[in-house]
């Protein structure tokens, strides 16, 4: 699972935030791995330097996922870390519900299919 990390003007970026948000990704990740071929991480300050005691870090997580469209969420927070971490927690319950649903319609499709027994001699 590759990992491409993208910041704003207003974000620094560095080895140490790199090494948090690949920890937490395949901390949160890890069972979906061999699904995802990538994940790309867009931090951004809305705000900018404007002093803000609201949740203007932004945190836009877009998954690759084999076979299927690009999964996108957003997480806003006060710190870059809990944007990092929520969007983090969003994305497994995003990627737990779609693997869900396909689990549902393969096993669906497999009950529908009719059942042919071998008649004995």
């Amino acid at each position: 699972m590759q990992i491409q990390v993208h910041t704003d003007r207003h974000i620094q970026s560095d080895e140490r935030l790199a090494e948090f948000i690949r920890d937490t990704l395949h901390t949160k990740l890890s069972r979906f791995a061999d699904h995802l071929t990538r994940i790309e991480v867009h931090l951004s300050d809305e705000n900018g330097q404007q002093k803000n005691d609201g949740h203007d870090k932004r945190c836009l997580l877009e998954a690759r996922f084999e076979g299927l469209d690009p999964l996108a969420i957003t997480e806003h927070a006060a710190t870059v870390g809990q944007a990092i971490t929520g969007a983090a927690d969003k994305m497994q319950r995003k990627l737990s519900s779609v693997v869900g649903k396909l689990r549902d319609k393969h096993s669906r499709a497999g009950h529908s299919a009719p059942v042919i027994e071998a008649e004995e001699s």
